[in-house]
């Protein structure tokens, strides 16, 4: 049998979710699946979920650049949003315990949980503006989380952060010293489970739902964008398959509005 690429393990009222594919946990379309099968166990047999990476280089890199080609983009999509339709809608209180790489899909989905601790050598980013693509659930949640200016500061520019950095910008909710990452998380699971199972859930429900009123359909509208604008432009293939073949990207020529080419 294959290994899990998403392990679950229950103790308690708490279900640890940990991230398995080695090195850097990047999410393909397979993994996805098992992630939001999951979260769904976990709100069948918890209140809380851990959202981690195992071993200490990476929560997640992303989602996997070749799922991002013409083929099986649609598919892709549908599968990871379908996480976060999930956490949406759903009563189930989530913590992500975060260190080394969070980037693109990876930073989508922690920065998404209710609760973010980092390790110092946590680094945060969306660097698809550099793969000819951009981060859907990013822009959609993104301003919500640091504001609209550095929103826009990370998307269209694709640096990483660290994470005093993100801190700082809000999308953690505390960096914590070297090595303490998995007290920390322990600290915080035991206010938590101080509190009513009811409570906690029904709250964090009701929070999600006001924080995020339009997600599902602004979810949706940024994927048909993505599919029937982005996919179409010659940049975004060429952008997914220089990063495959580990070379820099040739960019088409813009075009001015009358059609002619700039320049």
């Amino acid at each position: 049998m294959t290994e899990a690429s998403v392990q679950y393990q229950r103790q308690g009222r708490v279900a640890w979710l940990t991230l398995h594919r080695p090195p850097l946990h990047v999410l393909n379309i397979p993994m996805m699946r098992e992630l939001l099968g999951a979260i769904e166990r976990a709100e069948q047999e918890c209140d809380i979920a851990v959202l981690r990476g195992s071993g200490d280089r990476a929560f997640s890199a992303g989602a996997d650049v070749a799922d991002h080609l013409p083929d099986r983009v649609g598919e892709m999509l549908q599968a990871f949003h379908a996480i976060f339709r999930r956490l949406w809608t759903g009563e189930l209180v989530t913590v992500a315990a975060v260190q080394g790489h969070c980037l693109g899909g990876g930073c989508e989905l922690a920065t998404f949980c209710d609760f973010v601790l980092a390790d110092p050598s946590a680094v945060f980013g969306f660097p698809e503006i550099k793969l000819g693509c951009f981060p859907p659930v990013a822009l959609v949640t993104l301003p919500r989380l640091v504001g609209a200016r550095r929103a826009m500061e990370l998307v269209l520019t694709g640096r990483t952060v660290s994470a005093a950095e993100a801190e700082q910008y809000g999308l953690v909710n505390r960096v914590v010293p070297a090595g303490q990452l998995d007290a920390a998380v322990q600290e915080l699971l035991a206010t938590l489970e101080q509190l009513s199972p009811s409570a906690l859930r029904l709250t964090r429900s009701e929070a999600s739902l006001h924080a995020f009123p339009d997600l599902d359909e602004e979810l949706d509208e940024v994927e048909d964008f993505y599919l029937s604008e982005l996919m179409r432009t010659p940049d975004a293939v060429e952008g997914i398959r220089a990063f495959l073949e580990k070379r820099a990207p040739v960019w088409a020529p813009r075009r001015s509005s009358a059609g002619g080419q700039d320049g």
